[in-house]
Parts: structure tokens; sequence; C-alpha cells
């Protein structure tokens, strides 16, 4: 649930960048194998996404390239031109020794706090890459947890449906940043105080 919302997540931040969110043909380096890392290469995979991997565990990276995925060393996750980055490994990953290194228009992955500090945001901007906010991004493994905690039990089908909405979200957080004229890891963090302030509100 957690890879389809990153997917998700990944189109929109191709629609927005590039006005089309079909991601056939285009290069995506994912890093970090894990259980998120390979789901996310399976669908990008199936789309026709050309993808390369790296990861700390040749066994990951293995699977990954019987997938059909391409093996890159760690040292180049950063260096290697392509469309679209996506950290799903370690956090603080986005910082002053790598983002002079990035050759991606998009940063889009499941990794937690990949901004080291909230001034590489900023310089990502600077750059001209778009960042896709990571608490967005990867919201789907916190909806899959509610899923499981729902009256009734579980149902796959619902949580999936609610990952894939992560698509609509991050294009409203996109369109707020510009509408604000703020970085969108700001609008993110705008968006979920005013999500939190309603349902304080409401709960009264």
């Amino acid at each position: 649930v957690t890879a389809y919302g990153v997917f998700n997540a990944m189109k929109a931040a191709a629609n927005h960048f590039w006005g089309n969110d079909d991601l056939n043909g285009k290069k995506v380096v994912v890093q970090g194998a894990g259980n998120v890392g390979l789901s996310l290469i399976k669908q990008l995979l199936e789309c026709g996404a050309k993808v390369y991997v790296s990861d700390i565990m040749e066994d990951k990276v293995d699977q990954a390239v019987k997938l059909g995925a391409v093996a890159i060393e760690e040292k180049a996750v950063f260096s290697t031109e392509t469309d679209i980055l996506a950290p799903c490994a370690l956090g603080g990953i986005l910082n002053d020794d790598t983002i002079p290194q990035i050759k991606a228009q998009i940063i889009c992955g499941s990794a937690n706090n990949q901004l080291l500090d909230s001034k590489h945001g900023k310089m990502l901007a600077e750059r001209g890459i778009l960042y896709a906010p990571d608490f967005i991004v990867n919201g789907g493994g916190v909806i899959n947890v509610v899923e499981e905690l729902a009256p009734g039990g579980y149902n796959k089908e619902r949580a999936l449906a609610k990952a894939a909405n992560i698509y609509n979200i991050l294009l409203e957080i996109f369109d707020m940043a510009k509408e604000r004229d703020i970085l969108p890891y700001e609008a993110a963090n705008a968006f979920a105080e005013e999500r939190i302030a309603q349902a304080l509100a409401k709960k009264g």
C-alpha cells in the first residue's frame, strides 16, 4: 500500500512538472530495494519506466535486477542522470553534499525525513528540482495502519483506493505552493496543520 501511494505520488509529480503523468519511458533511480522499494520497482517496470536500483544489500539488488531493473553503485545514486530520483532508504540524504550532485528533475520517494534541513528544500528549488514532500508521498503506510484498525476489519481495496488519492492530495499541495508562493515542503506542512486544525474543530 505504501509503494502504491508512492507510485501515485510520482505520477502526480510528473503531471505537475511535465504536464503528463505517463511514466512510460521515464528513467527512475530507486535508492533502497526493501519491501516498499521493491514493490515500487515492480509497478514502475510494469508501466514501462526504466528503473535503476541501488541498495547496500546485494540480495535486494539481485531481486530487483531479476524483475528488470539495472543495478548501479551507491555512489552513483545522485550523479546518475535521471528523470526521477526515488529515495526509499535513509533519511537526511538531501543535503549540502548530495544536492549539487543530483541530476534528476523530480525527487519522489518513500524515505522519511529526506531533507536534512529545511534549507535543503530551498536548495532543490533553486536548482529547478521538484521535491515531492516525503510525508505526503509515503502516507500509504499510515493509511494502511488505520485500515488495519478499522471497525469490521482490514479492507485492502479500500486501503489502496485511499493510497491512490495521494495523487490528488499532492497536486493540491503543488497548487497551494504556487498560489502562496512557498515551497512544496512548506505547503505540505501548512496542508497538514490545516487538516489537523479542522479535525480538532470537528471534535470540539
